[in-house]
């Protein structure tokens, strides 16, 4: 089964560490180029905390031969003691410069990226957001970028220290006691290797684990959430089966994982402390032959440890760099996505509204076997006001969509004020077309924020004005905050025709001079239905006007009525002309609300 595309990457999705795939994240790392004073700075207390570090063993060492008797620099059992603290102390100012001017490229450059993210986002085409759900794309901005966050402030910065302490670490474990070095690489990594190769072993049993258990999960959610067909068959008994079988399942994967990973603590135990018994027992008859020193093989251990950790920390950090390079990859993957087209130095123009669709065929990218509108012509004229009619699918929300430049058009061409929308910067077109839907969506601001979304620096007085016309001054000045009345996330703690009301008067402040209305009172009880109407009556003079019509009733003051089915215009004209036709679609689609309103019980 192929992957989907925009799912987060599992374990087993991790990428290799090759050039093409490193070269991914690179493509990351042009967003840390504007701060790479801070990273350079931060390197240079890296490489120097890292340093201070790796003194310490030798230096405890020497206090070690000091205490025995034996000569350096400095002989005194103090004064080594104050030189190890001081090593302390240096290497801590290190390391929080260190962790500080990282932390500025990473939360700077994850800033960047995430605003460059976003606002290429917004400025994708329709098509774009077809393909891809929005959980997805919120996954994009957040879980993909905060695991870079990660890598920018933190494994980045740990693989360097880490080679830092493996390679200086061995280098001055071969100057300093050559013999017992040779002996310990010998022993030691062969151990490590087989410990990694049983670990990933011993992983990939507890991932059977979760899978067999997240299988025994669905057969508890698929019966919860079928409930009444489990108890209408009387399947309880099969379904506990089902579930007790699934559990059984999990009980056999997590026990043989127990008897494995018994084995390797085992293994760990024996074997990794045997091989450290193995080099201090080498160390200890080197000393005892006069060869080294006792501070020589305390250092010996405490590099070792140092290199240990090290060499452990290397696994995980892998790792982490794997998974980031498949973040990296989603995120170029949706920057190198192509914006929608924008004419440079288009300037705002004010249309007349004149409307006309010439032979337009069209099919949504994502349905290529399913034409949607095929060969519609037509026209509107300036400030005329027209319905488009139909059963849901015949093609009605596809005509506003290419109006507005959602989609690229196919065969045939759309006319505005004379001019293909094809020329025209989709910016520019949508500025002069206002629309009230039929369900609003309110953003969860404020009702001075929803409305002054439509022109952002209109005046209080303007809004105001805005807000009369669309009759929803009234309640607006009920509400204690007035235009800073929080409306709830969409909109939620405002009524439908009190939505509608604010999404009008946004419109009107818009002031464009083409309007679409998707049957903005169809859901609406009478009262506020008759609110609404007056309100868009207001709305519509003097503007290009396009209804998308549910309910017929409503459209029958409209200049002209286009009637589509599968995708065709099959009759036009007004609500009189099309109600006299006895065999017409559009006095059949009227005959069936009509016995449908008759047929709806009274409230």
């Amino acid at each position: 089964m192929a992957k989907q595309r925009g799912l987060p990457l599992d374990e087993s999705e991790k990428r290799k560490l090759s050039k093409k795939n490193l070269a991914k994240l690179s493509g990351i790392f042009r967003f840390a180029l504007p701060y790479k004073g801070y990273f350079i700075a931060g390197m240079i207390f890296l490489f120097l905390s890292s340093l201070m570090l790796l003194t310490f063993p030798f230096v405890a060492g020497k206090l070690i031969d000091a205490a025995s008797g034996e000569e350096w620099v400095i002989n005194d059992i103090n004064g080594i003691a104050f030189i190890l603290l001081g090593i302390l102390l240096v290497q801590s100012i290190f390391s929080f410069f260190r962790v500080w001017l990282f932390a500025q490229v990473s939360e700077r450059s994850m800033k960047d990226i995430r605003v460059a993210l976003y606002e290429h986002l917004v400025r994708l085409p329709m098509t774009f957001f077809d393909q891809r759900r929005t959980g997805e794309l919120i996954s994009r901005i957040t879980s993909d970028v905060s695991l870079l966050q990660d890598t920018f402030s933190i494994t980045l910065a740990e693989l360097l220290r880490q080679v830092i302490t493996l390679l200086v670490g061995i280098a001055f474990l071969f100057y300093s006691t050559p013999r017992l070095t040779l002996f310990m690489l010998i022993t030691i990594p062969l151990l490590v290797i087989i410990a990694m190769v049983f670990g990933r072993f011993i992983r990939k049993l507890s991932k059977t684990t979760q899978d067999e258990l997240a299988a025994a999960n669905v057969v508890v959610e698929e019966t919860l959430q079928s409930i009444v067909t489990v108890k209408s068959f009387t399947g309880e008994a099969y379904e506990s089966n089902r579930y007790r079988f699934r559990l059984d399942r999990v009980v056999e994967v997590a026990l043989k994982a127990a008897k494995f990973r018994g084995a390797f603590i085992s293994f760990i135990i024996f074997a990794l402390f045997g091989g450290i018994v193995a080099v201090i027992w080498y160390g200890a008859t080197l000393v005892s032959a006069g060869e080294m020193s006792i501070g020589d093989l305390v250092s010996f251990v405490l590099y070792t440890t140092f290199i240990g950790g090290s060499i452990a920390g290397l696994g995980d950090i892998y790792g982490q760099v794997q998974k980031a390079i498949g973040s990296s990859e989603r995120v170029l993957e949706i920057l190198e996505e192509a914006a929608e087209e924008r004419k440079s130095g288009a300037e705002v123009q004010k249309v007349a509204g004149s409307i006309r669709f010439k032979q337009v065929v069209f099919h949504y990218p994502t349905r290529p076997e399913y034409r949607v509108l095929d060969g519609i012509d037509f026209s509107i004229g300036p400030g005329e006001k027209v319905a488009l009619a139909g059963h849901s699918g015949a093609g009605k929300s596809t005509i506003i969509q290419l109006l507005l430049k959602f989609y690229a058009l196919g065969q045939g061409d759309i006319l505005l004020d004379g001019q293909s929308i094809r020329h025209w910067d989709p910016q520019q077109l949508r500025q002069n077309i206002g629309i009230v839907p039929q369900e609003v969506l309110l953003f969860g601001g404020s009702i001075r924020e929803n409305i002054l979304y439509a022109r952002p620096g209109a005046t209080e007085k303007e809004i105001i004005a805005a807000a009369t016309q669309a009759n929803a001054w009234e309640f607006i000045q009920r509400f204690p905050d007035g235009l800073d009345t929080l409306v709830g996330e969409r909109g939620i703690k405002l009524s439908g025709g009190q939505r509608q009301r604010i999404a009008i008067a946004r419109a009107i402040l818009k002031d464009p001079a083409i309007l679409i209305l998707d049957e903005a009172t169809s859901s609406l009880d009478a009262a506020s239905e008759a609110l609404v109407q007056e309100a868009l009556d207001k709305l519509m003079k003097g503007r290009t006007t396009i209804i998308i019509a549910h309910r017929l009733a409503t459209i029958r003051k409209v200049d002209r009525i286009y009637v589509l089915k599968s995708g065709k215009i099959i009759e036009e004209g007004n609500h009189e002309e099309l109600s006299a036709l006895s065999n017409g679609h559009y006095a059949h689609l009227v005959n069936l609300q009509f016995a449908d309103d008759l047929s709806r019980p009274s409230d």
